[in-house]
């Protein structure tokens, strides 16, 4: 069990912290709903947790085996609701990956992608594409 602790600074702001490291995470509102959008709101911390969780679920699968992911690179596309409740109703993510695609791999990884805790953890009306771009 990990545990987050925090305090609301005014303005919008908050500042996290993760108690096993000590690392602090400043938060805003966005522009869009009141905010400065000077970091990450808690809807970005949403997508940046699906983008991030993708990557280190495929690069535990990988190690398995043999293969290092060092380069791999995402980007991650966060869509809000246009009516109310305000919501995220599409995170697209891009994965480019510095290895060949294989058969075997592409199964693995792919199927790593798709079933991360935080892609597991998602309300399934929110949808995840994710494309997936191998080194040639």
């Amino acid at each position: 069990m990990v545990k987050i602790t925090g305090e609301y600074q005014g303005d919008l702001h908050c500042l996290a912290i993760h108690e096993p490291s000590g690392n602090t995470l400043p938060t805003d509102a966005p522009k869009d709903n009141q905010g400065r959008g000077e970091a990450f709101s808690p809807t970005d911390l949403t997508a940046t947790s699906l983008a991030t969780c993708i990557a280190t679920t495929m690069a535990i699968v990988a190690r398995r085996h043999g293969v290092e992911l060092n380069g791999l690179k995402f980007e991650v596309t966060k869509e809000m609701s246009a009516d109310a409740p305000r919501r995220i109703v599409r995170l697209a993510t891009q994965v480019w990956l510095p290895i060949a695609k294989t058969d075997e791999m592409a199964k693995l990884l792919e199927h790593a992608a798709h079933h991360c805790p935080v892609h597991n953890s998602l309300h399934p009306q929110i949808e995840k594409p994710v494309v997936f771009h191998w080194a040639a």
